[in-house]
C-alpha cells in the first residue's frame, strides 16, 4: 500500500471521502509544498550571496530549478494516472505552461520592487525582504500554482489520455464507498 493510501485509510469519514475525491489536488499541493522549499531555499541562497543586487534574476533561477523538480514529481506521482502523450511532447507542454507560470510568479515581485519601490534606500532592509517574500513567495506562487494546476490538467496530463496505473487508484476508491 502506498504512503498516501495508508495515510488516507487512517483518516476518519467524511474527511476521507473528500480527500480521496480530491486526491490529485492533494498530491499536487504536496508537490507544491516541496517545490516551495526548493524554490525559496535556492532563491535566498542566490539572493543573499552571488545575486545580491538581482533578486528577480535569483527568483527566476530558483523557479526554473523548482520547475524541473515539479515536472518529475507531478509526472510520476500527482498526475500518474493521466497523460499518455509521448514524453517529449508532454515535457514540452509542461515547460511551456511552467514558463508562463514563471512570468505570473514574477509579476508581483517585480511590481513590489520596481513599481511600488519597496527596496532600499526607500524602505528598510526588513520591509524590503518582507515585501519580497510576500510578493514573490506568497502572492506570485499562489497565482502561478492556480495557473499550473489548471494548465497541467487541461493540456499536459489530460484525463482523456489517462491510462497509466489507473488500476492502482481503484482499491482505495472502493474503500471510500464502504461505511466506516
Amino acid at each position: 500500500m502506498a504512503v498516501v493510501e495508508s495515510v488516507l485509510a487512517r483518516v476518519p469519514e467524511p474527511l476521507r471521502s473528500v480527500l480521496i475525491k480530491h486526491r490529485e489536488l492533494l498530491k499536487f499541493a504536496i508537490v507544491g509544498g516541496t517545490t516551495f522549499l526548493v524554490d525559496n531555499g535556492i532563491w535566498y541562497l542566490l539572493k543573499l550571496t552571488v545575486l545580491l543586487d538581482k533578486p528577480t534574476t535569483a527568483k527566476a533561477i530558483a523557479i526554473i530549478v523548482a520547475t524541473i523538480v515539479s515536472y518529475v514529481l507531478n509526472r510520476e506521482w500527482s498526475f500518474r494516472t493521466r497523460g499518455g502523450r509521448e514524453t517529449r511532447h508532454e515535457a514540452a507542454l509542461f515547460f511551456i505552461i511552467s514558463g508562463v507560470a514563471v512570468v505570473v510568479n514574477l509579476v508581483p515581485l517585480y511590481a513590489s520592487r520596481y513599481v511600488f519601490d519597496l527596496q532600499r534606500p526607500h524602505v528598510s532592509l526588513f520591509v524590503q525582504e518582507t515585501a519580497d517574500f510576500v510578493s514573490g513567495s506568497i502572492i506570485g506562487m499562489l497565482l502561478a500554482m492556480v495557473f499550473r494546476f489548471w494548465g497541467f490538467r487541461k493540456w499536459v496530463f489530460p484525463d482523456e489520455l489517462g491510462h497509466r496505473r489507473r488500476e492502482d487508484e481503484e482499491p482505495l476508491a472502493q474503500q471510500a464507498e464502504r461505511p466506516a
